[in-house]
């Protein structure tokens, strides 16, 4: 079973918590679904949250599907809080990058996408409330491609010879390959997300979990198995305190495991104190 890091980011109101929340539920993961608007959504776990109805702490949650062992961090859309969000991009296998059908780019959206550029995280797209009316599926495409040529839609992914050529069309090696053979295989696909020449783009509805299992088939599908080092190492990315105000770290474990007491130093090899 591959384990990914996996988190999810929004400009402020596209459904970001809605998609983390109907992922959990079909996976399992919940036995109700929350949502947002009704302060019960299983992320917003604080109270300021439920009240405002935006995140405003960096969250995780874990999730089977499949062959995949998933820990979803649901990140802040706000651009007040992007210093939270940032924080954890460095500990990210993939990327979830939600976008509303209604809004489409935003400024925000852009300013995420040269972040997760920057940090070279493989991206998935969700256009988020296809059920508003008036909507297009053509023409937010169009928008995504305008945004970055990468971005294919894979929510036909049917294996047509349309859809082939334009994930060819991506990688010149692949190109050949294809015109000599016709095919492009599924590892070929999973290669070009994790290089970052295909960024895949899927379209549904959180709310009304719609498109929201053939997004998580897509994800099982087309990411790869992450290997590390047998030498303990790790990422901190978050510091909390829980009620009793105890100090919690939480990190991404980047190799090897980690023991109650085991001594950790720091890359200056500085003696991590264990309380």
């Amino acid at each position: 079973m591959k384990k990914l890091v996996i988190g999810i980011l929004a400009h402020v109101d596209a459904g970001k918590t809605t998609l983390a929340e109907s992922m959990l539920y079909l996976t399992g993961s919940i036995r109700k679904l929350g949502r947002v608007d009704h302060k019960d959504a299983f992320l917003d776990t604080y109270e300021l949250e439920r009240l405002r109805g935006i995140t405003i702490f960096s969250k995780q949650a874990v999730f089977l599907y499949g062959d995949m062992d998933v820990t979803l961090l649901d990140t802040p859309g706000h651009i007040d809080f992007s210093a939270e969000m940032e924080r954890t991009l460095q500990v990210l296998d993939y990327a979830i990058l939600v976008i509303s059908a209604g809004d489409g780019i935003q400024g925000h959206t852009e300013t995420l996408w040269k972040l997760l550029a920057r940090y070279r995280i493989p991206t998935y797209l969700f256009v988020n409330k296809m059920d508003l009316p008036g909507v297009d599926h053509k023409a937010l495409m169009g928008e995504l491609k305008r945004m970055e040529e990468g971005c294919v839609d894979f929510s036909d992914d049917d294996n047509s010879k349309a859809f082939m050529e334009e994930l060819a069309m991506c990688d010149e090696a692949l190109l050949d390959r294809y015109i000599d053979n016709g095919i492009v295989e599924k590892k070929d696909i999973i290669a070009l997300i994790g290089e970052r020449k295909v960024f895949p783009c899927y379209f549904g509805s959180a709310l009304k979990l719609s498109g929201v299992e053939e997004f998580l088939s897509g994800l099982e599908q087309y990411t790869k198995r992450i290997s590390y080092p047998e030498d303990f190492g790790a990422k901190v990315y978050k510091i909390a305190r829980d009620d009793q105000g105890n100090r919690l770290t939480y990190m991404k474990i980047t190799g090897g495991s980690l023991k109650v007491k085991m001594p950790l130093t720091n890359r200056k090899e500085e003696k991590v104190q264990n309380s």
